[in-house]
C-alpha cells in the first residue's frame, strides 16, 4: 500500500525501492474494511469493480455484533446514518424517549445498512438527497490478493521490488538516522527516507531505533488469534459478523471464494488449544485449513516516526480488529506521510506533526474497541467479568458518562467513528440514558409517526435493491479458479 501510494504521487526527481521477502508468511486471513478505503483506491484511480473482482471482494454494509451486550443480544453498527434529523435536537433523542415509552421500532430498522443487509442486498448508493442513500460501504476481500494487486500497480509505475531479507541495519554516526540496510545475501540497500513495514518485529523502529512499546494489554486483554478459512456459504452477506465468545470474539468475513474466520482471545483466559476447538466447532462450513495461532500485543509505539523511519502498519502498533480498523490505520498513515513528506532537513516540527496525528488517532480507536468490552452485562465467564470491573482511559470514560446521563454524543477531533458509531454501540451494548436531553421536553415536537416512516421507507427500498450475490455476478465476479 505505501509503495503504491508514494508511486502514485512521486512522478520524478525520487527513486522507490521495495525490500521483500517470499520466505517471510503474512497473516493472510480475508480482510474486512470501513468506508475510507474507498477514498485510498479512488486516489489511487483504482477502479471498483476490478478491484473487487482481483481480490475475490464482497460488500460490507456494516458489522453485526452477537452476544456482546449480554447473550442472546444482537445488534448493527451501519456505515452511514442512523435516520435523519428533523430538529435542532439530534434525532436519536426523540426515538430513545418513543423507546421509553414502548413505542420506537428497533434501531436498527431505522438504518438503511441494515435495512439492506438483513435482507442480503446491495447496490450502490445514489447521489440523491433521499433516505435511500443515506448509507456507505466498504469491502471484504482476500489480502494476499490486494497485496498482488497494488504489487503489480507500484512495479507498473516505477517501484524497484527487491527479494531479500533485512540481516542489517547501518545508523549515522551523527544524526542517528538509517543510512542502509544489507541484505542476508550482502547486497548494500541505501535510502533518505525508509518505511518499516515489518511487521510485529519492528526491525528498524524498534530493532535499530529502539523506539520503544507502550502496552494496552490491560484494557484489551485479548492477546491472541487462531484463524483459519472455510468453504463459503450459499449466499454472501453483505456484512461482517462478530460473536462475542467466551474468552474474546469470533470473526466471520465472507468472499467470493471462501469465509474468513478466527477466534481473538485471551490467553489468561483460555488455552491455544480451546480456543482452536471453539472455531472449528462454529464454522458456517468445512475448514478449509487447520486453525493457524497469531500471537500480539495489543499497544503502540513510543513514535510513530523516529529520526529518518516511519513506522506504517504492525511496525507502529496493534489494535485487534473488532472494528475492521487495520487497513485504515495503515492508510491514515500513508495519507499523513504524504502530507507532511520531508525533505532532507527532516525538520523536527514535520515529525512531531505526524507523530501528534498518529498517536491521536491511534487512541480515539483503541478508546472505540474498549468500549465495546466495557459495556457489557455479561459476568458468565472470567473475561467480561474482568472487563466489566475495569478502569477505561479518562476520556473514553466522559463519552460513557455523557451518554449515560442522557444520551448526548460526544465527539474529539480526532475520532475516526461518528455520532452513528457511538450510539449504535452504546444502545446496543446497553448503556441506555438514564433521562432525556434537557432541550427534548421543551420542543414540543412529536416523532412517533416520522420514525415509523423513516422505518417504512428503509425497508421498501431495500427491498427495491438486487441481491448481493447477483449485484456481485452482474459487477465483479471473480473468475473461477
Amino acid at each position: 500500500m505505501t509503495a503504491a501510494a508514494l508511486a502514485n504521487t512521486i512522478r520524478e526527481g525520487c527513486a522507490i525501492t521495495l525490500i521483500e521477502s517470499e520466505e517471510i508468511g503474512t497473516v493472510g486471513v480475508g480482510e474486512a474494511t470501513i468506508p475510507p478505503i474507498r477514498a485510498f483506491n479512488d486516489a489511487l484511480g483504482i477502479d471498483e469493480n476490478d478491484f473487487v473482482r482481483s481480490t475475490q471482494g464482497s460488500f460490507k454494509l456494516g458489522i453485526q455484533f452477537v452476544n456482546w451486550g449480554r447473550e442472546g443480544r444482537r445488534y448493527f453498527h451501519p456505515f452511514g446514518d442512523i435516520g435523519r434529523d428533523f430538529d435542532v435536537v439530534p434525532m436519536h433523542h426523540f426515538w430513545l424517549a418513543e423507546r421509553a415509552a414502548g413505542r420506537a421500532p428497533d434501531l436498527d430498522d431505522l438504518s438503511m445498512a441494515w435495512a439492506a443487509a438483513r435482507r442480503g442486498r446491495f447496490a450502490r448508493p445514489s447521489n440523491r438527497d433521499d433516505l435511500a442513500a443515506r448509507f456507505n460501504y466498504a469491502y471484504h476481500f482476500d489480502a494476499g490478493l490486494y497485496a498482488r494487486y497494488l504489487r503489480g500497480y507500484a512495479e507498473a509505475r516505477g517501484v524497484t521490488r527487491v527479494e531479500g531479507k533485512v540481516a542489517d541495519v547501518a545508523l549515522h554516526g551523527t544524526t542517528g538516522h538509517v543510512t542502509h540496510v544489507t541484505l542476508a545475501d550482502g547486497r548494500r540497500i541505501e535510502g533518505e527516507l525508509f518505511v518499516d513495514c515489518s511487521g510485529f518485529r519492528g526491525l528498524l523502529i524498534e530493532g535499530a531505533l529502539g523506539t520503544g512499546y507502550q502496552d494496552w494489554t490491560h484494557w484489551l486483554p485479548c492477546d491472541r488469534a487462531v484463524a483459519a478459512p472455510c468453504a463459503r456459504t450459499a449466499a454472501l452477506t453483505p456484512y461482517t459478523r462478530s460473536t462475542a465468545r467466551e474468552a474474546g470474539w469470533q470473526w466471520r468475513i465472507p468472499l467470493q471464494h471462501r469465509t474468513g474466520n478466527g477466534y481473538v482471545f485471551s490467553s489468561r483466559f483460555l488455552s491455544d488449544d480451546a480456543a482452536a476447538a471453539t472455531l472449528r466447532a462454529n464454522l458456517d462450513a468445512p475448514a478449509l485449513a487447520e486453525p493457524r495461532l497469531l500471537r500480539f500485543v495489543t499497544g503502540r509505539r513510543n513514535l510513530f516516526w523516529n529520526r529518518n523511519v516511519v513506522a506504517i502498519g504492525l511496525a507502529s502498533g496493534f489494535l485487534e480488529p473488532l472494528e475492521s480498523t487495520s487497513i485504515h490505520l495503515i492508510q491514515a498513515g500513508i495519507t499523513s506521510l504524504l502530507a507532511l513528506f520531508p525533505d532532507r532537513r527532516f525538520e523536527p516540527s514535520v515529525r512531531e506533526e505526524y507523530n501528534r496525528q498518529a498517536i491521536a488517532l491511534f487512541e480515539r480507536v483503541r478508546d472505540f474497541i474498549i468500549l465495546h468490552y466495557k459495556l457489557t452485562e455479561r459476568s458468565d465467564t472470567a473475561l467480561w467479568r474482568y472487563c466489566a470491573a475495569m478502569s477505561v482511559p479518562d476520556a473514553l470514560a466522559q463519552k460513557i458518562e455523557h451518554f449515560r446521563r442522557d444520551g448526548r454524543i460526544v465527539q474529539n477531533d480526532a475520532d475516526l467513528f461518528g455520532p452513528t458509531s457511538w450510539l449504535s454501540v452504546q444502545v446496543g451494548q446497553g448503556n441506555i440514558p438514564q433521562g432525556p436531553h434537557p432541550l427534548l421536553p421543551l420542543r414540543g415536537v412529536g416523532a412517533g409517526e416520522r420514525l415509523r416512516a423513516m422505518e417504512t421507507a428503509f425497508a421498501e427500498a431495500a427491498q427495491a435493491m438486487p441481491l448481493h450475490d447477483d449485484y456481485i455476478a452482474r459487477n465483479c465476479a471473480a473468475q473461477p479458479g
